[in-house]
């Protein structure tokens, strides 16, 4: 893992449709140039939001998010209850290739590396991987595999890996571990909120029988989140925190479809970004 000294570092967290946020914000970076960071760090839907802002794809998460995730064919719960996929990646990773792909010769030659967190299978810890041209797409695909909801694991550096979310939602920290004494960090959720551990972790451990630490991993959200919140507020005397989250009314949830609420959390997105540029232009 790469260490940087006196970083500026961008951290997104993921949220699968609430990812329209982090979208807005970065499609709002795109009009006005602003590339000020030293290095990157995304979660999911986060880390595909910082691809297509690194690649100066302006709307195309906006689209990925708005229609190909609203067809029935990547959200249907019916085909889960059958034994197939609740949120198939298979079919949306490939249709988008097809049709809206990275660019990734524009992603890698731009100067800001890009580390994609991912949960390990077999251990529930969490890896930050550098993005690079040949695993890329396989890269974003697992972080933002939810475990259930899609049943597969993509194979990362040999090992099975899922959601990044699952281990480290807003992984602030790593990027001070890193180096980083200035952080931006875009949330998808009010910075207000607190996340409650489950009422039934062991219905948890039941449905991740056969990854025991994953399921571990998964019973420990609550804590690492509220953790990371507060490390966020109350950031080490030598590092300087910005956080651009969405307002108290943000509607928004992690599988949306409704288009007018998704395009108002665009919006937000869009609004956040241009007070947060205000504030430190200033």
């Amino acid at each position: 893992m790469e260490l940087f000294s006196h970083a500026h570092a961008l951290v997104v967290e993921g949220g699968a449709m609430r990812g329209i946020f982090s979208s807005g914000v970065l499609d709002h970076f795109i009009d006005t140039d602003y590339t000020s960071f030293d290095f990157c760090l995304g979660v999911s839907a986060g880390s595909t939001s910082l691809a297509s802002w690194l690649a100066n794809q302006k709307i195309r998460t906006y689209t990925v998010i708005t229609d190909y995730s609203c067809r029935p064919e990547f959200i249907r719960f019916g085909r889960f209850l059958k034994g197939g996929h609740w949120l198939d990646l298979d079919w949306l990773w490939q249709i988008t290739i097809d049709e809206i792909p990275i660019d990734t010769e524009a992603l890698f030659a731009q100067p800001i590396p890009l580390y994609v967190v991912t949960t390990n299978v077999e251990t529930g810890k969490a890896h930050y991987i550098a993005a690079t041209p040949t695993n890329v797409v396989e890269l974003l695909k697992a972080s933002c595999s939810v475990p259930l909801a899609y049943r597969h694991f993509p194979m990362i550096e040999q090992q099975p890996m899922t959601d990044g979310g699952v281990a480290d939602s807003i992984p602030v920290e790593k990027a001070y571990q890193m180096g980083a004494k200035e952080i931006t960090v875009i949330l998808s959720r009010p910075l207000g909120y607190i996340k409650k551990t489950s009422r039934a972790p062991w219905l948890t451990r039941k449905f991740l029988a056969r990854h025991p630490n994953l399921a571990e991993a998964a019973l420990q959200r609550a804590q690492i989140y509220n953790r990371t919140i507060n490390f966020i507020n109350n950031p080490p005397h030598d590092c300087i925190i910005h956080v651009i989250a969405p307002p108290d009314d943000f509607p928004v949830g992690r599988l949306t479809k409704d288009r007018q609420k998704l395009d108002i959390g665009y919006q937000m997105g869009v609004e956040q970004a241009k007070h947060y540029l205000s504030t430190i232009n200033n």
